[in-house]
């Protein structure tokens, strides 16, 4: 029987804070690029795919992890003629930044970004995979579940510490206005104000707008929003809403433009994304 091509969600009620997808033939999945609020980690199981990650381009096969910040934007997608099976992870960053200090991993209480965007570790790799087959299971009950979670992710991280020690030094990005601008497309995201209203509400012309933020953020202002806007449906449709009230719901005109908007971000339709394994 051929692997399904449709993906797989997984979510737990006991679990608020893990989302896990599953694609077992991905070879006609794509996706624009886009981010998440939530650390996300993936293992490819099969082919080669780039991975597009802040501006940065990877070719990554099986064996290969992959790792995204929150609101890093990111994309990856299979190569030509190439199978692509993969798992990713979707980890509340408050919730890992507890655990981490918690678990003495970390110092700050607070959300940090991780140094890198892909992993070559046979041990981390195989126990991904593990864990991941652990939770899509019926077999296990929630709080085994959530402890081999745990586990997992204290010595990923561990790991993690022990490259970044060796690295070299990296530059902050400093803030600047761009990030203000990000804020406030944020906070407004469900109203439909121009890119030329925005831009004078910030003091630039629009076209240096445009420029600046798709350079900064490896977006434009317009995708940036629409991103959000998908986000916001994504959480609406855990709960169980009606589509077409989601819909209108996070700024759509109609439910056909969020189910073409929601799949090039998703790589799945609404309906696909609600139904979930527990």
């Amino acid at each position: 029987m051929k692997p399904s091509t449709h993906p797989i969600f997984w979510r737990d009620s006991e679990l608020p804070y893990v989302e896990l997808r599953q694609v077992l033939d991905g070879r006609k999945v794509t996706y624009t690029p886009h981010s998440h609020k939530e650390w996300s980690i993936g293992a490819i199981l099969d082919g080669h795919s780039e991975f597009l990650c802040a501006g940065r381009l990877h070719q990554v096969e099986q064996g290969a992890l992959v790792m995204m910040n929150p609101d890093q934007v990111h994309a990856c997608n299979p190569k030509q003629d190439s199978p692509w099976a993969y798992y990713m992870m979707h980890l509340d960053k408050d919730w890992l930044a507890s655990l981490l200090h918690e678990s003495h991993v970390r110092d700050d209480i607070t959300w940090i970004d991780t140094p890198m965007d892909t992993l070559l570790s046979d041990a981390l790799y195989v126990s991904f995979v593990t864990l991941c087959d652990q939770l899509m299971s019926t077999s296990s009950m929630s709080k085994e579940k959530e402890a081999q979670l745990s586990r997992y992710l204290v010595s990923l991280f561990e790991h993690i510490n022990t490259l970044d020690r060796q690295a070299k030094p990296r530059t902050l990005l400093p803030s600047n206005a761009l990030y203000q601008v990000a804020d406030y497309l944020d906070q407004s995201c469900l109203e439909d104000i121009s890119i030329e209203a925005i831009s004078g509400k910030f003091g630039f012309s629009t076209s240096y707008l445009v420029r600046a933020f798709k350079r900064h953020f490896n977006m434009t202002p317009h995708a940036y929003r629409l991103n959000r806007r998908v986000q916001l449906g994504q959480h609406a449709l855990k709960k169980g809403q009606p589509i077409a009230d989601i819909a209108q719901a996070v700024g759509f005109s109609d439910q056909a433009h969020f189910q073409r908007t929601f799949k090039q971000r998703v790589a799945a339709t609404p309906e696909q994304y609600r139904q979930s394994r527990a």
